[in-house]
């Protein structure tokens, strides 16, 4: 009778426990730990974490502790510093960009993981039945802007384009996504689409000069390479005109976007997180927050090419 009841009670505290790793319930004396790792470094996913860390620091205060990691753009090292996470038993980990969630996701089923920056949930963690909600102990926010608005927008503003290239990173399964719906979406309008992938940072130059000289028009969707590259790429394609998936690509190298804020996703993912480590939701239980979409344009692009951009769309930096 004994042993019964010592192994219901132990069972009884490792569904405590479970409970309390999910909801990020604290122990450590007032103070939340959360380590944030961080794929690479440019503009977007930058801006992401910065708002993460304002949110989260609005809602917290001084309880709340970051352990911030930047991988340089290695996925391996995204690896290592989310194993140093979790053996440092951290309250919430933050993962930038999917190398980084699919690090986190691997690493540990207790300590609750939150993605932003991240184009498709399915796709980055694998999902066959994906409904909104991860469940476990992963949610988190996604970047992804509507796609057959996107190539809409390609279509509005270029009407007469009869070839456009597909500019992205191989590495990147969620550019793959993006393009393969772009795709299906342009060649119902008429339009003949060829690919133009790199592999890493060592190839644009060539492939985008590539792309260039065979297109109408270049679509580069949100892809983390693409934006470290982006002045490169602007180097490359002349005057061939690119609609890019995300504002800061749009910025360096594009004429046009249909795009987020990553600080505002930044933001949201923080109030996540927030209501996570306060107890006030079960993180399994929490479907992936988007972002609303707004037309830009870069006005010195615009300008350079002899562009009309119509009035719905605002210019970057306004």
């Amino acid at each position: 009778m004994k042993m019964k009841r010592f192994i219901s009670l132990t069972l009884a505290t490792l569904c405590v426990l479970g409970t309390l790793a999910l909801t990020g319930c604290n122990t450590k004396k007032g103070t939340y730990t959360v380590g944030i790792c961080q794929l690479q470094q440019h503009e977007a996913l930058d801006a992401a974490t910065k708002g993460f860390r304002d949110a989260l620091t609005q809602a917290l205060g001084d309880q709340v502790d970051f352990l911030e990691q930047n991988a340089q753009g290695d996925s391996n090292t995204c690896v290592t510093i989310v194993n140093d996470f979790v053996t440092k038993k951290v309250d919430l980990i933050m993962a930038n960009a999917t190398a980084a969630l699919q690090s986190a996701a691997d690493a540990t089923q207790q300590i609750p993981v939150l993605g932003t920056s991240i184009t498709e949930y399915s796709v980055a963690l694998g999902l066959s039945d994906f409904n909104g909600t991860v469940g476990g102990n992963v949610s988190g926010t996604s970047d992804l802007a509507p796609l057959d608005q996107q190539a809409a927008m390609l279509a509005e503003l270029f009407p007469d384009a009869k070839t456009v290239g597909l500019l992205f990173c191989s590495a990147e399964p969620n550019s793959r996504y993006q393009v393969d719906v772009v795709k299906a979406e342009l060649e119902t309008k008429g339009m003949t689409c060829t690919e133009f992938s790199f592999s890493d940072s060592n190839d644009v130059a060539a492939v985008a000069s590539a792309a260039a000289a065979a297109s109408d028009v270049i679509y580069v969707p949100t892809d983390n390479t693409a934006a470290t590259c982006a002045e490169t790429i602007n180097g490359s394609v002349g005057t061939t005109p690119i609609i890019a998936g995300e504002e800061n690509i749009c910025k360096k190298c594009g004429v046009a976007t249909l795009s987020i804020s990553y600080y505002d996703l930044g933001i949201k993912t923080g109030e996540m997180a927030a209501a996570i480590l306060k107890g006030e939701q079960n993180i399994s239980e929490m479907p992936i927050a988007y972002a609303p979409a707004t037309k830009k344009y870069n006005a010195d692009k615009c300008a350079e090419l002899g562009i009309e951009i119509p009035a719905d769309y605002t210019a970057i930096g306004e």
